[in-house]
């Protein structure tokens, strides 16, 4: 059965990717491409509302696509543990998945993060992205330093307050690098006793994002309530 995809943040580099995504895969069709002004009633009719708008429309979004019982699969930046526990109830009777990356190696790369967490108590957070890039820190380093607190405890390190260390996400700085010529990458940066570990992925192209974007739609259409992260839709 073909499923039917609503894409909001159609113009932008992500949304032109799942558009691309659906005209050459025939287990999907467009049903609307939107921009972050279009009327949320565009949206009835989808069974999926793959969104890449940025927070603000993208709550809307979701809200109004949870409400008519459409499935939806989130890729903007900015839901946080908070903003994500705000809206969590609202998924009782369709799908709710955040992905703040689509890219296996970053979902690997956050996992290993998550098993190192608890060896180490010193550990910084370093992502790159294109200057054009309008949000930092980015929603991926903002997801991996909350899961590598969660996995370690309650983080004290030193001089957390100093503007130079980063915006400070559960007591880890996270430093976010806009430059021209880059596309993306992450590092994640344990300190231990005359040691550190460096978890980096590194991402070549848009391309890299098409596969967790496919299994994401898929994921959505099987399941109900809740997911977070590439992870769980993998099965790390």
């Amino acid at each position: 059965m073909t499923v039917k995809i609503a894409v909001t943040g159609a113009t932008g580099r992500m949304g032109r990717l799942v558009q691309d995504i659906i005209n050459n895969d025939e287990r999907f069709a467009l049903h609307a491409a939107l921009d972050s002004h279009s009327p949320l009633t565009d949206l009835d009719g989808a069974d999926v509302v793959v969104d890449f708008t940025h927070y603000e429309p993208s709550a809307r979004i979701v809200r109004h696509a949870l409400a008519a019982g459409i499935d939806v699969l989130v890729g903007t930046s900015g839901w946080n543990a908070e903003r994500i526990a705000e809206v969590a109830p609202l998924a009782d009777r369709s799908a709710l998945v955040i992905i703040p990356n689509f890219s296996v190696g970053s979902a690997l790369g956050t996992k290993l993060a998550e098993l190192a967490a608890p060896l180490f108590d010193s550990v910084e957070v370093v992502e790159a992205h294109p200057a054009r890039k309008k949000d930092s820190p980015s929603g991926t380093a903002v997801r991996t330093a909350e899961l590598i607190a969660a996995a370690h405890g309650p983080y004290d390190q030193p001089n957390t307050d100093q503007t130079a260390r980063g915006q400070v996400v559960e007591g880890i700085p996270v430093h976010a690098l806009r430059l021209q010529g880059l596309d993306a990458w992450q590092s994640v940066i344990f300190g231990g006793t005359a040691e550190t570990l460096t978890i980096r992925h590194d991402t070549i192209s848009i391309d890299a994002y098409r596969d967790g974007i496919v299994r994401s739609v898929l994921f959505a259409r099987e399941h109900t309530g809740l997911t977070v992260g590439l992870a769980d839709v993998i099965g790390l």
